[in-house]
């Protein structure tokens, strides 16, 4: 389970988190929806460990996460994190590897994301040669490569196609019946509706409501003020 207690984050005078706070039960598939410059992606790199917080607390399964927790945690980014010039399956090894498996494991483990995100066929290409909907799926697999704990997840619909739509969807949803908690941010709502057991609304930087996703366009526009 991943907590969020009462989050402060400002750049300057601008104040991008007031005392958010989440809870992210296991095997919850959490939609995370707010207009932009609402404070989602810095909420997810605070969870991250790549930003700190100026006051507030993350914790994993009821203690202050360390960095060993949040090594675990498969993270995709709104902006893409991969090496253009590297084909897809040696950096999703490298990948890997970062996260401490050894180089027969590394690879293997690459061989099962590339499958499953239906990318068996272009392993061997670079990522610089590959449409923008597969990109994400290589974004994708580098996010689940180590078997990630936990799931945060920026935009992933960005840039997919229908079936690359329906692809992220499933592999969201068989994450999250395996147990592990899944936190996606999104401006699809009706995506968000048809996919979440739970959506956390943003606005202000603040969690103004958090529940079911029934009715979830209509709360939306009540709540927020793009």
């Amino acid at each position: 389970m991943l907590e969020l207690r009462e989050l402060r984050k400002a750049f300057g005078d601008r104040v991008a988190l007031d005392g958010l706070s989440l809870t992210l039960e296991a095997g919850q598939l959490l939609g995370f929806v707010g207009a932009n410059g609402a404070g989602k992606t810095t909420t997810m790199r605070i969870a991250l460990g790549v930003l700190e917080p100026d006051a507030g607390d993350v914790l994993w399964d009821g203690r202050p996460a360390t960095p060993a927790d949040r090594a675990s945690f498969g993270y995709l980014p709104e902006e893409r994190g991969l090496y253009t010039r590297m084909r897809a399956r040696a950096q999703l090894v490298h990948f890997a590897r970062l996260h401490g498996r050894d180089a027969a494991t590394a690879a293997d483990a690459a061989d099962a994301v590339l499958d499953r995100v239906g990318l068996a066929d272009r392993a061997d290409d670079r990522v610089e040669d590959l449409s923008l909907g597969n990109q994400q799926r290589v974004q994708l697999a580098a996010a689940l490569v180590h078997d990630p704990a936990c799931l945060i997840l920026d935009e992933p619909f960005s840039g997919l196609d229908p079936v690359g739509v329906d692809l992220m969807s499933e592999v969201l949803r068989e994450r999250a019946e395996a147990g592990v908690p899944v936190l996606f941010s999104s401006h699809q709502l009706e995506l968000v509706e048809k996919l979440c057991d739970a959506v956390a609304i943003v606005s202000g930087g603040q969690v103004v409501t958090i529940g079911e996703v029934a009715g979830l366009p209509a709360r939306y526009r009540e709540l927020v003020r793009a």
